[in-house]
């Protein structure tokens, strides 16, 4: 029964780009049946279709362009845009996750509303929830609350502020946090994430929360003694929200984990077109951090990355004898049964550590950013914790800023062929890594040797177009705004900022 439900929900999700402009409509999803005998059955297309938008086509690839773990080949083209700061919408992913896993979980929730049973009603609204986050995180202002109503003739549902959305999710989780769970249950079948452990979703509720509050640091309205208070008095995940590396079959097309896809399937999209950002992996490289060799596999004698943005280069800036255009790059690994991940570990205990430095707790801080960097070495495959005890990775008791940094620092580490997305918007937030100016075009020879190691770097053929600075967020596919009335303006270029990343570089 488990195989069959996997293979019909792979053969519905589609892990490319590719779509038609009719799913972009919100309130419209024509593939969804208008009646379903039970909400459980449409549990396992919802997680696996928000996971494999969460490390698909928009937002691996483009959270590892900007993230700057990966850069476009010399060889090939198909992302030049993302490295050259083009205007770019992310629209596959908007698509999927509005008329296709928002509008499920809706149908489940409005099914299983009446039930005494509250699992599956639990599961679908922490769903909705986080994916709701997303969305508002990546786009900024979306329709949210006239959306998912077309059958109540809403055909245009009117933009929201990123700020209204984000109080809204705050009052739904405190609620579904609220949400009495005794006696209900979740069939484990239909559960690709927990297996049907309610109390794992209501962990997974509590970190929900906790990543909403912490995605306010900046703002106005944050409260760190408040978020203190609610660490103290919650539990949260202790095992990833995550599609594990068996429920793919890696063998067939399109039942592979979508980079595998990318990697293995007949386009090869990433085994062509990507290598290793000289940024993050001279980081790894140089701090001996073990991960390295997990995250990206040699094509050469040894480990190696390429300037960012850089593809256009026929020069030697390395001084080695091999020009630039034919060094043998790095290129990212992904394992046959890699797992894809939707909420982890790590993340939490580094919100945690992130709270609790902000207070001036280093001690409580220490601890839970030794157990999110002792997580991602444990989903590594149970790496050792050198770089922890005696390595680059120890903690260093300083300033609350001092320790923002050196957990954002790991949190970009441990994101790596994981969560793409997190790392650009986490770093739109804390401003970690930072970014250095340098122009890598003025003096090739001096910007290889003297390195910014730990830094983003402007992508070098990106620079003129964003006047040397990072990409902020992507601008509305096309098709939302010329079906909606009340649609905003088009974004001018991808430097609009959503309503919380107020730091300053």
């Amino acid at each position: 029964m488990k195989h069959k439900i996997i293979t019909v929900s792979l053969a519905c999700l589609t892990f490319f780009g590719w779509g038609c402009d009719d799913y972009l409509d919100i309130n419209q999803d024509p593939n969804v049946l208008s009646e379903i005998p039970d909400a459980k059955v449409v549990l396992p297309a919802a997680e696996i279709g928000l996971a494999n938008q969460l490390m698909g086509w928009d937002f691996g690839f483009g959270g590892g362009f900007w993230g700057q773990y990966w850069t476009q080949a010399y060889s090939a083209s198909q992302f030049k845009s993302l490295c050259e700061y083009q205007e770019t919408s992310f629209g596959n992913a908007y698509n999927e996750l509005t008329a296709g896993v928002l509008n499920d979980l809706e149908r489940m929730k409005t099914v299983s509303a009446e039930s005494t049973n509250k699992g599956t009603y639990f599961v679908a609204e922490a769903l909705s929830i986080f994916t709701w986050q997303i969305m508002t995180d990546v786009w900024g202002a979306v329709p949210y609350f006239e959306a998912l109503k077309g059958n109540q003739g809403i055909d245009s549902p009117n933009f929201d502020e990123g700020s209204a959305i984000y109080a809204d999710l705050l009052v739904r989780v405190d609620a579904l946090i609220a949400t009495d769970l005794s006696g209900s249950t979740l069939d484990k079948n239909y559960d690709f994430v927990y297996a049907g452990n309610l109390t794992a979703w209501k962990a997974f509720a509590n970190s929900l929360k906790l990543k909403l509050m912490m995605r306010l640091s900046e703002t106005s309205t944050y409260n760190n003694a408040a978020v203190i208070s609610f660490i103290e008095a919650s539990n949260f995940i202790t095992s990833s929200a995550k599609i594990k590396g068996s429920t793919w079959s890696d063998g067939q097309e399109g039942k592979r984990h979508p980079m595998r896809e990318f990697q293995e399937g007949g386009a090869n999209n990433l085994s062509t077109n990507v290598i290793a950002s000289k940024n993050f992996l001279d980081y790894l490289d140089t701090n001996n951090d073990p991960r390295l060799d997990s995250i990206f596999v040699k094509t050469g004698s040894a480990q190696l990355g390429a300037f960012v943005g850089d593809f256009d280069s026929s020069e030697d800036s390395d001084g080695n004898g091999t020009d630039d255009d034919s060094e043998k790059y790095s290129q990212p690994y992904f394992k046959a049964d890699m797992d894809l991940m939707i909420m982890s570990t790590w993340e939490i205990n580094f919100f945690i550590a992130e709270a609790y430095a902000r207070a001036g707790n280093n001690a409580k801080a220490k601890e839970f950013y030794d157990l999110g960097v002792e997580a991602s070495l444990a989903q590594h495959g149970g790496l050792a914790n050198d770089i922890i005890t005696t390595g680059y990775a120890t903690w260093v008791d300083g300033t609350p800023e001092a320790g923002i940094k050196q957990i954002a620092m790991q949190k970009w580490v441990a994101n790596a062929n994981y969560q793409h997305i997190e790392s650009f918007l986490e770093r739109n937030r804390t401003k970690y890594p930072e970014v250095n100016l340098i122009d890598i075009r003025k003096d090739r020879a001096d910007a290889f040797t003297n390195f910014p190691v730990g830094s983003l770097t402007i992508s070098v053929a990106g620079r003129t177009k964003t006047n040397a600075k990072l990409p902020s967020s992507p601008i509305y596919p096309q098709a939302v705004l010329t079906r909606n009335v009340n649609a905003p303006a088009q974004k001018v270029d991808l430097l609009e900022k959503v309503w919380w990343n107020l730091k300053a570089e």
